[in-house]
């Protein structure tokens, strides 16, 4: 039987949900195709109303329609697919006839030209090529096929460009060599090339380095983002159940405050109506004598017991029930109401604050943080000068205050809390404090609660003999290890200053620095933590530049501190704080 040519179009094979060529194609009992996925992931989005529709004709089927794979149309469309790629290497193969190069001499139909002469200006398939040697019985620069062989000369001379001048950066012919290149640094067309190739494979190698590390910097500021997000919800967590707790508390005290008034209120009114009830019942009493009395026909006995009944019982001067309640509860509905507003607007802006301080810090650093050398002693002008986004003054300093609390669960049990857990001194007996997994055991250290990221600047002060350290550090620094390894700046997961009475260092992984010789009462640290910048200043009249270290931090920092024995560490509150 002769085949009988059917045009068909793509379209006629596709699935009417993913629309693109049928996937083991099934037919619905309504004539209707589609992919066994597609028909099955549709049918599975309605299965709990039990009726199962065509996507197209939307005939229904109950129960659900066993689906088997149309065999016959799934040769089809895979014939089709393969005409397609068939048809689509051949466009292909087609436009890369254009790209060779013909042959010359050929005069009907064109041949590939696989070289061409730099003498002639031509170029030769392989027929030809033969001819053309056989012809010139040599002589002739022979080179790769090319469309346009002019540009292989010297525009000059008209010789083939064999040598490269490196004076010049260009290429050049023997003649040009010995004409207008004498002295020039002249190397074959060849060696420049291996010279040049290998310039061009190291800078793609180079290229390639530059995008792993980008990769990697990028990588590891997404983790940074992640775990920076994780504090910061655990922070949010806490902040807001604290907040929940306290208004529970407040509306509780609240409740009870109404209940005792309207307790109050109707204690008083209802001993006012038992007093009333009282004097209604006299009253009858006495009404009901008089009925009886005024019967009798005898005016003397009327007149004689009639005096008994002429004083009236008086209920006396009952207490005043005032609208003092009614006018307290008014007024306390009024004032909630205006509470809630101001909660509302308070909330509200604050809200908006954080919006614009994240969507502030949101953009990725440019490039990754190298660490520096380590400088100390300078003013704030050098480090500005290091960091040109580094505040110069205390009170640019203060632009980025926080306020920042004691861990009362981190505190070694020798150290005491006071003032709101803002102030802690360490003493000679230790406190009964519960047991818990982030208490520092063996040395009197402690951090903050707030794990900080971003610009932040807060202070603290110090009183004693027995020293302190003021720093930061991740909240993985290990808390039961009785070694110097556990102490705040002999480990990498730790910085901090170290401040005696007339002396002064820095500290980090056990590498000391030693500062001025002066005595420190109050420190200002400075964290930019995507810049990996953090300082300690002496807090007097002007700020003093003590020490500044540039890294790369990869987590959130917390404030550390280490109390020795007999000192106070205070930190600083910038409530009302006008610089």
């Amino acid at each position: 039987m002769a085949a009988t040519n059917i045009s068909v179009e793509e379209e006629q094979f596709c699935c009417p949900v993913c629309l693109d060529v049928l996937k083991d194609p099934v037919t619905t009992p309504c004539g209707h195709s589609y992919c066994m996925s597609c028909l099955k992931s549709y049918w599975d989005k309605s299965d709990q109303r039990g009726v199962y529709n065509c996507p197209q004709c939307r005939e229904s089927f109950s129960p659900r329609p066993v689906l088997g794979r149309n065999n016959i149309l799934a040769e089809v469309v895979e014939k089709l697919r393969k005409a397609g790629v068939q048809a689509t290497a051949r466009a292909q193969a087609y436009a890369n006839v254009f790209e060779d190069v013909e042959c010359d001499v050929c005069t009907k139909r064109k041949s590939k030209a696989v070289r061409t002469c730099l003498v002639c200006l031509a170029s030769y398939c392989e027929s030809h090529l033969k001819a053309h040697q056989e012809s010139k019985r040599g002589g002739h620069k022979i080179v790769e096929a090319t469309k346009q062989p002019q540009k292989r000369l010297c525009s000059q001379h008209r010789k083939p460009l064999e040598l490269f001048c490196r004076t010049d950066q260009k290429c050049i012919c023997f003649q040009c060599k010995a004409e207008g290149h004498k002295g020039h640094s002249v190397v074959s067309a060849n060696a420049e090339r291996v010279e040049r190739q290998k310039l061009l494979k190291d800078a793609g190698k180079k290229s390639r380095q530059v995008n792993r590390d980008k990769e990697k910097e990028i990588r590891h500021v997404v983790k940074y983002l992640k775990q920076s997000a994780e504090a910061a919800m655990e922070d949010s967590e806490r902040i807001f159940s604290k907040l929940t707790r306290t208004i529970e508390r407040k509306r509780l005290e609240v409740k009870e405050m109404i209940k005792t008034q309207e307790k109050e209120a109707v204690a008083k009114a209802e001993g006012i109506l038992q007093t009333l009830d009282q004097h209604m019942t006299e009253l009858s009493i006495r009404d009901g004598q008089l009925d009886r009395l005024s019967q009798t026909d005898d005016h003397i006995h009327f007149l004689q017991r009639s005096q008994s009944l002429e004083s009236v019982p008086d209920a006396g001067d009952l207490p005043s029930l005032d609208m003092h309640p009614y006018v307290s509860l008014i007024a306390m509905r009024k004032s909630l109401s205006e509470l809630k507003e101001r909660l509302d607007e308070s909330i509200k802006k604050e809200l908006t604050a954080i919006s614009d301080i994240i969507n502030k810090e949101s953009t990725l650093p440019s490039s990754t943080s190298k660490p520096q050398t380590l400088r100390r002693g300078k003013s704030v002008d050098d480090l500005t000068m290091q960091n040109s986004s580094t505040p110069r003054t205390r009170a640019e300093l203060l632009q980025y205050c926080c306020e920042v609390t004691l861990d009362p669960n981190t505190a070694n049990s020798f150290l005491s809390l006071r003032e709101g857990f803002r102030e802690v001194t360490t003493g000679r007996e230790p406190l009964p404090y519960p047991d818990h997994s982030e208490r520092f055991t063996c040395w009197a250290q402690l951090l903050c609660r707030e794990g900080l990221a971003g610009r932040c600047y807060w202070e603290a002060e110090w009183r004693g003999a027995g020293g302190v350290s003021v720093g930061v550090a991740y909240k993985s620094i290990r808390r039961n290890v009785g070694s110097t390894d556990g102490k705040l700046g002999h480990n990498t997961k730790s910085w901090s200053l170290n401040c005696l009475d007339l002396a002064c260092c820095f500290q980090h992984n056990k590498t000391r620095v030693d500062l001025a010789a002066l005595r420190i009462t109050r420190v200002g640290v400075y964290l930019d933590h995507r810049a990996g910048v953090l300082a300690f200043y002496s807090i007097m009249d002007i700020p003093t530049l003590l020490h500044c270290v540039q890294t790369t931090f990869t987590h959130p920092l917390y404030p550390a501190f280490w109390v020795g024995l007999g000192s106070t560490l205070k930190i600083c509150s910038f409530f009302n704080f006008k610089a």
